[in-house]
Order: C-alpha cells, then structure tokens, then sequence
C-alpha cells in the first residue's frame, strides 16, 4: 500500500512542477500575443482611416484570434494555479476500484481544472508542459475522463473551448470588433 502512495506522491510532485512550469511559460507566451493583437489593431485602425472597411474587417479577424488566445491563456493560468493549491486532493492510492471513490472526493472545482488543462493542452503549443500533465491527470482521474476531456466535453468550461476552438470566421463578431476599434481612434464607421 505505501508502494500506491509513493507513487502518487512522486506523480503529483511532478504534475505540481510541471503546471509551474506552465504558468511561468504563460507570461512569456502572453507577450507576443499581446504585441500581435496589437500590431492587428494598429492595422485595423489604418485600414479603417484609409476607408478600406472590408480589409478592416478582414484584419479584425486577427485581433479576435489573439485576444481569445490571450483570455484562454488566462483560464489556463488559473486552472494551473487552482491544481497547484488543491494537489493534495490528488494525491490519492489509485487502484482501479479506487478510481470512482477519488473522482467523487475531488471537488467540482478540481475537476473543471483539470478537465480544462487536458483540453488545452491539444490547443496550447505554446505550452509543451501541458503534454505531460495532461498524462498525469489522465492517470490519476481516468481515461474516460480525459477522453471526453480532450473532446471538450465532461467539465471542461464551455468558455475555454469556445476560446480555444471557436468560430472567430463570424462577421457579426468582426464588425463589433472594428466598431470598437474605430470608437476607441474617433473613426466613424459605417457598414452599409
């Protein structure tokens, strides 16, 4: 028995590193996103001085990418975090009749966190810690867990996946976008 718990706490001491790992990569992955988000609006507002609102529009598109990015980013940081303070929750003997009874005693909160890293790590490249931890958990939670995970489904927030993987291709989105980048430059816009 103490065999299973060794283990475990050999496998949560490295999920704990690996997720600060990750959210230190969070902050630099943060940066370029922030400078590119900003490069797009700079162009947008161009575009729209020049009275090119379809290429306006067309480059709002960018905009949108990254700034979904960078607010997935953020759920993930706090996902990270909020597994690093309850790790000792995990950290539990995992035989297989022992699976379900752990799933039960681990909070919603944990399994939201924990659904939502295995989620992002198919979408986060930028955060190649996430491919081992999200191993990790699949070990400690199950595979079925980490298969519907991984589809988006179980606990994984409905924001982050639509964050990570949604339609940013909507031109209702796209105007709303350049409105308010013509709103926050004192460009008037219309779309007619």
């Amino acid at each position: 028995m103490g065999l299973f718990f060794r283990k475990s706490s050999k496998q949560t001491g490295k999920l704990k590193s690996l997720l600060k790992l990750a959210i230190s990569r969070v902050a630099i992955a943060r940066r370029p996103r922030l400078a590119r988000k900003s490069i797009a609006s700079g162009d947008v507002c161009q575009l729209l001085a020049l009275g090119q609102i379809d290429r306006a529009i067309h480059r709002a598109e960018q905009v949108i990418k990254e700034d979904n990015m960078l607010e997935a980013l953020g759920i993930v940081e706090t996902y990270c975090k909020c597994l690093i303070q309850k790790a000792a929750q995990l950290d539990k003997p995992l035989s297989r009749k022992l699976m379900c009874l752990v799933r039960r005693e681990c909070s919603e909160e944990i399994r939201e966190a924990a659904a939502g890293v295995i989620f992002a790590a198919k979408w986060c490249s930028d955060l190649p810690e996430l491919q081992f931890t999200r191993d990790i958990l699949a070990d400690k939670f199950g595979n079925d867990f980490a298969a519907q995970a991984k589809e988006g489904t179980a606990f994984v927030d409905s924001m982050l996946v639509w964050k990570l993987s949604g339609d940013t291709t909507n031109m209702e989105l796209k105007k709303k976008v350049t409105k308010a980048i013509a709103a926050e430059n004192n460009i008037s816009v219309d779309f007619s």
